[in-house]
C-alpha cells in the first residue's frame, strides 16, 4: 500500500491528523511491505520528522544482512538517526542486538529493544529480558490477550524496560464481535464512547505499559483511537468490569 499518489493521500492525512491529535510514536518494520519508504516520504513532505518518535526493526539473520537492512531502513525513513530499533520477533537476537548496541554507541539510535506478538514466545522473550540490557520490549497485550500480565510485564518493570503494547484489539476480531454490544456502565463515568476507547485505556491504565500502537491507515479509525486520550483511565474495579464485559461477548 502507498505506491501511488492516490494510495498515499489518505495515509498523508492520517499522519498529519495523528500528530495534530498528540500522537508521536510510529512503529514500522522491513516486514511491513513499503511502510518504511512511505513513512519516510510522507514525514519529509510534511516536514514533521522532528515531531515523530521513529521506531523500526531488524528482521533477518546474520551480521552483514542485519547491517545492510538497517542501513536500508535509515535510507527509506530518510533519517540517519532513529529513535528506537528493535529485533523483530527475536530473529537472530544475539547477533542483531550486538549491532544495535553498536549503533547506539555511535549515536545512530537512541534506544534498542526486542519484539514479539504471540504468547508462545514469552519464555524466549523472558530469557532475553533477564539476560540483556534493553530499553524497550514490544509485546501483544490486550483485554482478549492478557497473558503478558503474568510474566512479561512484571519482568519488564523489574528490569526498567519500557513496554510497547501491540495488537491492542487482539487482531480486531474482538471489536467486530462487540460492535453491536452495549458498553459497560463504567464507560459513561469514564467518558468513553466506543469499545476501542475501552480497550486502549484498559491497557494504558496498567502502569507498566509505556505506549500502545493500534495500527490503521484510515482517518476514522485513527480519530476513534485517539479519542481514548480524552477520557479518564479506569481504576482496578473498572478495569475488571471492562474485561468481564468484553470477554462475555
Amino acid at each position: 500500500m502507498g505506491a501511488s499518489p492516490a494510495e498515499r493521500q489518505p495515509l498523508e492525512e492520517v499522519l498529519r491528523r495523528f500528530l495534530d491529535l498528540g500522537g508521536r510514536l510510529v512503529d514500522s518494520s522491513p516486514m511491513y511491505g513499503r511502510a518504511e519508504g512511505v513513512l519516510g516520504d510522507l514525514a519529509t513532505k510534511l516536514g514533521v520528522r522532528d515531531r515523530l518518535f521513529l521506531a523500526t526493526k531488524v528482521w533477518t539473520s546474520g551480521k552483514r544482512a542485519g547491517q545492510e537492512q538497517l542501513e536500508e531502513s535509515t535510507r527509506l525513513l530518510r533519517s540517519p538517526r532513529l529513535d528506537l530499533l528493535q529485533v523483530h520477533n527475536l530473529l537472530d537476537t544475539n547477533t542483531q542486538l550486538a549491532t544495535l548496541r553498536g549503533w547506539k554507541a555511535q549515536g545512530r539510535v537512541r534506544y534498542v529493544g526486542v519484539t514479539h506478538y504471540t504468547s508462545s514466545a514469552y519464555a524466549d522473550l523472558a530469557r532475553v529480558l533477564r539476560r540483556e540490557p534493553l530499553d524497550f520490549v514490544q509485546v501483544n497485550y490486550s483485554i482478549v490477550e492478557p497473558e503478558a500480565e503474568a510474566g512479561i510485564l512484571p519482568l519488564a518493570a523489574d528490569r526498567g524496560v519500557a513496554v510497547i503494547a501491540n495488537r491492542p484489539f487482539g487482531g480486531g476480531g474482538a471489536l467486530r464481535r462487540l460492535a453491536n454490544r452495549p458498553l459497560p456502565e463504567c464507560a459513561a463515568d469514564l467518558h468513553y464512547g466506543s469499545w476501542s476507547e475501552l480497550f486502549l485505556n484498559w491497557i494504558l491504565a496498567d502502569p507498566r505499559v509505556t505506549c500502545v500502537i493500534p495500527a490503521t491507515g484510515r482517518r476514522e479509525h485513527l480519530e476513534a483511537n485517539m479519542r481514548a486520550l480524552r477520557g479518564s483511565l479506569p481504576d482496578a474495579a473498572q478495569r475488571r468490569a471492562i474485561a468481564e464485559a468484553a470477554r462475555a461477548a
